[in-house]
C-alpha cells in the first residue's frame, strides 16, 4: 500500500471515530435539566401573563389603606424606624413583620403607585409556582403530575383573591418560605445534619413571620416523609435516597419546630384578642358546623370555581342537609385513602387539605367570615397531589399516549385561565369588588361597603364603574339604597344580639346621616346621627377603647351638621366634646389619632372665626399646626391640611390687620400647595390658583403692583387650564380677569374703591 493510500484510509477512520472533545448526544435536547428550564419559563410566563391585568388595578380601601395607603411608617421605607415597628407592631391584629417589611419595601420603590406592590404580588406567586413544581419534581422524579399540580395551583381563580389583593401579600410571602422550608427539609433528610436543620428552621420561622397560617409545617413534614421521602419504617425507598429513621425519632425531629408553631400560636392569639369571637357570639356547635360545611365547599369551589367572593359567616344554626353531607363526604374521602393508602399519595394529600386548613378554619373564629378563598391557598396543593398522581398513574396503567394526556389537561387549564381573568376583573376597585360579594350572597356588610365606594367614587371606582353614576345625585341615590338595605338587615340582627350588632347598626345609621347631610336632608341627617350617637354613647360607657373613636367621629359630623343649619353653640359643643375624645385617643396612640385630634382643632378654629372668637380661633389653628410637621413626614398626603390651616391662619391675620404674618402663613400654604401639585395636578392645581389669587389681594392692598399683577396672573393662567377641563371654574376665571382689570384701571383721587 502506498504512503497515499495509507494517509487515505487513516483520515477516513479518523472521521469514523468519535471525537473525544464532543460527545453525541444521546437522547432530545428537551430532557432532563433543559426540559424543566423550559417548563420553568413557560410557567411563569403564563402565570404572570394570566395575573397581568391586576398589575393596572387601583388599591382597594379595605385593608390596602392599613397595609400601604394610609400606613405611615410603610411610607418611610426600609428606615430602622420601620423595621422597628414591624417587629413589635400587631397592627391589622397580626404579627408579621416580614410582611410589613416587603411593603415597606415596595413603598420605598413605587411609592403609592399601585402598579409596582402588584406586580411584585404576581411576582412572588409565579414563584411560588415554579418552586413547587421543581419541589415536586424533584423528589418524586415525575414531571407531568408535578407541572400538572404547579399549573393548577398557579392557574385556579380560588388564589386570586390572594394574588390580585394588596394587603393579601402575607399569603404568597408565607408560601415561599414554606415551599422553601419543604425544599431545604429535603435537603436535610438526604443528609441529616444541624447546619441544615438550622436553616429549615429559618425559613420556617420567615414564613411564620409573614403570616402564622403556615403553622401546621411540621406536621406537613410528616407527611412527606410517609410520601414521597420514604423515611418512614417500610416505606419504598425514595428517590432522593433519604435513610429511614424510626417514628419516635422522626416525631423528636420535629420538636423544635413545633415550639416554633406554638410561640407563633401564642403571639398570634395575643395580638388578635379585639378579633377572636368568644362563644357567646359563635357557639362552639354552630362552628363545628361551620367547619364542617366549609371543607366541602372548599372542595366543591375546587371542581368547580364559580361565585367566589366573600362569604359571612352565618352565625345561627346551618341547615341540616349541609353539614351532614358535607360530612358524608369528608368521612367518605377519607375512607378511600386509608383503603388505597398503598397509592401513598392520597393520604397524603388529603391529610395535607384537612390539617392545613385547620388554623381558618373557624373554630377559633377569628373576624366574621365563615370562610376565605385566600385560606385555600396552600390547603389545595395536597388536593392537586391527589389529583395529578391518581391520574397519572391511571394514563401509564391504560398506556395512554402523551398527546391524549396533554391535551385534556391543557383544556382544562384553559377553562381555568377564564375564569380567573374573570375574577381578576373583580378586583379591580372596591364598587366591583363588593358589588360582585352581593351578586353571590346578600349581606349588610357588602351593601355598606358598595355605598361607601359609591361615596368616594376617586379611590373606590373606575371610570367604567362611573358611566352608570356619571352624577353626584346618582351615586348617592344609589349609596342611600345600599345603605338602607344594610341597616334593614341589621335591625333585627341587633335587637336578636345587641352586643354584637348594635355597632354596626350605629355604623349603617352615621352613613345615612352622611348621604343626607350631601343630599341637603338635614333633618333626616340629624335624625340619623343622633340615633347612631345615642348607641355610640351607651357602647362607649361599656368599652371605651372599641367605641371613643367612633363616639367623636358621630359628634364631628353633629358638628359639621350644626354649622350648617347655624346653630353655632350646638356645634360647638360636639366639637369640644368631639375634640376632648381624639385628646384622650392620642394620648393612646397618637400615631392613630393626632390626625383627627388636628383635624378636629382646625373645625373649631373655623367655628371662633364665625363667631369672632378671634384669640381662640388662633389658639385651635397654632395647635394644629404644632401636630402636622410630625404627622407630615410620615404621610406627605398632611400636607394638604397643614397648607388648609395655615391659608386658614392667613385670614385670621387679615381680620386681624397683622399683614406681615398673613402674607407669611399664604406663601406657607402656596409652598405646599405647589409640592402637591407637583405630584398630582389634577388633585391641587385649584388649591394653588386659590392661595395665589388671595395672596394677588394681599398685595395689592399693601400697593404692591408687581407682585399683585404677577400673583393675579399666574392664577388666572391655571383658572383658565382648569376651566378647559371642567367648566365650574369659570367663575373663578371671570373673578380674576376683573381683579386684574381692576389692579390695571388708575384710581381717582379721592377714591375709596
Amino acid at each position: 500500500m502506498s504512503r497515499a493510500q495509507t494517509f487515505a484510509k487513516a483520515r477516513a477512520q479518523a472521521r469514523k471515530r468519535p471525537n473525544p472533545k464532543a460527545p453525541l448526544r444521546t437522547g432530545p435536547f428537551l430532557s432532563g435539566r433543559n426540559l424543566n428550564i423550559v417548563l420553568c419559563v413557560l410557567l411563569a410566563a403564563a402565570t404572570i401573563a394570566l395575573y397581568s391585568p391586576v398589575i393596572g388595578h387601583s388599591f382597594l380601601v379595605w385593608d390596602d389603606q392599613d397595609y400601604v395607603t394610609a400606613n405611615p411608617y410603610i411610607h418611610d421605607g426600609l428606615a430602622w424606624s420601620t423595621v422597628k415597628w414591624a417587629f413589635t407592631s400587631t397592627a391589622a391584629a397580626n404579627w408579621h413583620p416580614l410582611t410589613w417589611l416587603s411593603h415597606a419595601l415596595d413603598y420605598q420603590l413605587f411609592a403609592l403607585n399601585p402598579a409596582g406592590h402588584h406586580f411584585d404580588s404576581v411576582l412572588i406567586h409565579a414563584v411560588n409556582a415554579v418552586l413547587l413544581f421543581l419541589l415536586l419534581a424533584w423528589v418524586t422524579k415525575r414531571v407531568g403530575p408535578s407541572l400538572l399540580v404547579a399549573a393548577l395551583f398557579a392557574l385556579h381563580p380560588i388564589n386570586v383573591e390572594s394574588v390580585a389583593w394588596v394587603a393579601e401579600r402575607k399569603n404568597v410571602l408565607s408560601t415561599l418560605f414554606f415551599v422553601l422550608a419543604i425544599s431545604v427539609y429535603v435537603w436535610y433528610a438526604q443528609k441529616p445534619d444541624w447546619r441544615r436543620y438550622l436553616l429549615v428552621a429559618a425559613l420556617f420561622a420567615a414564613g411564620l413571620m409573614a403570616k402564622p397560617m403556615v403553622i401546621t409545617l411540621p406536621c406537613v413534614l410528616l407527611l412527606l416523609d410517609y410520601w414521597p421521602l420514604g423515611r418512614t419504617p417500610g416505606s419504598p425507598s425514595s428517590v432522593v435516597g433519604a435513610p429511614q429513621l424510626a417514628g419516635s425519632r422522626l416525631l423528636r425531629e420535629k420538636i423544635p419546630l413545633l415550639f416554633l408553631s406554638a410561640a407563633s400560636a401564642w403571639i398570634t392569639l395575643k395580638a388578635q384578642h379585639g378579633a377572636v369571637r368568644n362563644f357567646e357570639e359563635f357557639p362552639l356547635g354552630i362552628r363545628i358546623e361551620n367547619a364542617v360545611v366549609a371543607y366541602g365547599l372548599y372542595l366543591w369551589k375546587m371542581l368547580w370555581p364559580a361565585r367566589l367572593a366573600f362569604y359571612p359567616h352565618p352565625v345561627a344554626a346551618l341547615p341540616a342537609w349541609q353539614w351532614i353531607l358535607s360530612a358524608l363526604i369528608l368521612v367518605g374521602v377519607t375512607a378511600l385513602v386509608v383503603i388505597f393508602r398503598g397509592k401513598r399519595y392520597l393520604p397524603v394529600g388529603w391529610f395535607w387539605f384537612l390539617g392545613t386548613l385547620i388554623p381558618v378554619i373557624g373554630l377559633v373564629q377569628v373576624g366574621e367570615a365563615a370562610m376565605a378563598d385566600r385560606y385555600a391557598y396552600i390547603p389545595l396543593i395536597g388536593i392537586f397531589v391527589m389529583i395529578a398522581w391518581s391520574l397519572a398513574d391511571w394514563a401509564e396503567a391504560k398506556r395512554v399516549g402523551t398527546v391524549w394526556r396533554v391535551i385534556p389537561a391543557l383544556c382544562v387549564l384553559t377553562a381555568l385561565g377564564f375564569a380567573t381573568s374573570r375574577q381578576t376583573s373583580y378586583w379591580e376597585s372596591d364598587y366591583d369588588l363588593w358589588s360582585h360579594s352581593l351578586e353571590v350572597a346578600e349581606n349588610p356588610f357588602a351593601h355598606n361597603a358598595v355605598g361607601s365606594a359609591l361615596m368616594d367614587p376617586d379611590s373606590a371606582m373606575t371610570r367604567h364603574d362611573l358611566e352608570n353614576f356619571d352624577t353626584e345625585q346618582k351615586r348617592m341615590d344609589e349609596a342611600r339604597r345600599h345603605f338602607e338595605r344594610a341597616m334593614e338587615l341589621r335591625r333585627p340582627l341587633a335587637q336578636l344580639d345587641p352586643d354584637r350588632y348594635l355597632p354596626y347598626l350605629a355604623g349603617s345609621l352615621n352613613n345615612l346621616g352622611t348621604v343626607d347631610r350631601r343630599q341637603n336632608r338635614t333633618d333626616e341627617a340629624r335624625q340619623h346621627f343622633e340615633g347612631a350617637l345615642k348607641i355610640y354613647r351607651q357602647l362607649a360607657q361599656q368599652n371605651p377603647d372599641a367605641y371613643l373613636y367612633y363616639l367623636a367621629t358621630t359628634l364631628n359630623n353633629l358638628g359639621a351638621l350644626d354649622r350648617l343649619q347655624n346653630q353655632p353653640d350646638d356645634a360647638r359643643q360636639h366639637y369640644e366634646e368631639a375634640l376632648k375624645a381624639y385628646r384622650q385617643l392620642a394620648q393612646r396612640n397618637s400615631d392613630a389619632y393626632l390626625l383627627d385630634m388636628a383635624t378636629m382643632l382646625n373645625n373649631l378654629g373655623n367655628l371662633d372665626g364665625r363667631q369672632n372668637r378671634l384669640d381662640d380661633a388662633r389658639r385651635h389653628y397654632e395647635e394644629a399646626l404644632k401636630a402636622y410637621p410630625r404627622l407630615a413626614q410620615q404621610n406627605p398626603d398632611i400636607y394638604r391640611d397643614m397648607a388648609t390651616t395655615l391659608n386658614n391662619l392667613g385670614n385670621l391675620d387679615r381680620l386681624q390687620n397683622r399683614t406681615e404674618d398673613a402674607r407669611q402663613h399664604f406663601e406657607g400654604a402656596l409652598d405646599l400647595r405647589r409640592q402637591l401639585a407637583r405630584q398630582n395636578p389634577d388633585k391641587y392645581l385649584p388649591d394653588v390658583a386659590g392661595t395665589l389669587n388671595t395672596l394677588g389681594f394681599l398685595d395689592r392692598n399693601q400697593n404692591r403692583i408687581e407682585e399683585s399683577r404677577a400673583h393675579y396672573q399666574e392664577a388666572l393662567n391655571l383658572f383658565r387650564k382648569l376651566a378647559q377641563g371642567d367648566s365650574k371654574y369659570a367663575g373663578d376665571v371671570a373673578r380674576v380677569e376683573a381683579s386684574l382689570e381692576e389692579l390695571e384701571s388708575p384710581r381717582p383721587i379721592g377714591s375709596t374703591k
